[in-house]
């Protein structure tokens, strides 16, 4: 198996390393790996295009500070390579009327006529035993009943961010992205323009729950 062991300071580029060191200088593995997962799962979710890139989505996504769970994983992958962690991918086919019942009336209906997505969360190998790791829900949607991971103890399975329906494992990042493309180049140009709507909706009544969790509303 090919290992994110490999990932060393040249590999990253400054900013990103810069957030590397302010997130895990002076801590322990232990408290280091918590503290990456916690700090990327904060950043708020939001469904963009042109994070995809395993190398360049991560970057992006720090230097807007919002993403989804692609950049999300990619990003936890590299950090927990610079920590000596193997990462492999995993990837979950799911719909997004499962993740969105019971919530948001206008995105909900628009969820109900998407074709089925994919889902990427990480499995760390962590002590002796593969860890499974979702970082995709920020802790600002907890009021909103997204199934956010509060805290990690740093050595147990986290939740899944979705209800799947199958599960892909990738053992690198190349070849998730390469999987991924896969998977999603066989949409109908209805089925984008459906998702791409979808995507614009949800960040936007994203951004609103954020905000009325933020005043106590």
């Amino acid at each position: 198996m090919t290992s994110t062991k490999a990932y060393k300071q040249e590999d990253v580029n400054v900013p990103l390393f810069e957030k590397y060191k302010e997130w895990t200088e002076g801590l322990s593995e232990k408290k280091a790996r918590i503290r990456v997962f916690e700090n990327i799962r904060d950043i708020p979710y939001a469904a963009l295009p042109g994070l995809f890139d395993p190398v360049k989505g991560p970057e992006k996504m720090i230097a807007g500070n919002k993403g989804f769970c692609s950049p999300k994983h990619y990003l936890l992958g590299r950090m927990f390579g610079m920590l000596g962690i193997e990462v492999r991918y995993h990837v979950y086919a799911f719909l997004w009327r499962d993740v969105l019942a019971g919530r948001n009336n206008t995105v909900g209906a628009l969820s109900a006529a998407l074709p089925i997505t994919y889902h990427m969360a990480c499995k760390a190998f962590v002590g002796s035993g593969w860890v499974l790791l979702d970082a995709t829900w920020d802790k600002a949607l907890s009021k909103t009943g997204f199934p956010v991971n509060l805290v990690w103890d740093g050595v147990s399975d986290t939740g899944l961010a979705v209800e799947p329906l199958e599960e892909f494992v990738n053992n690198t990042a190349g070849e998730n992205e390469k999987f991924l493309k896969g998977r999603t180049g066989v949409y109908s140009l209805s089925e984008k323009k459906k998702l791409a709507r979808f995507s614009l909706e949800l960040n936007k009544w994203l951004e609103e729950s954020r905000g009325q969790s933020v005043n106590g509303i």
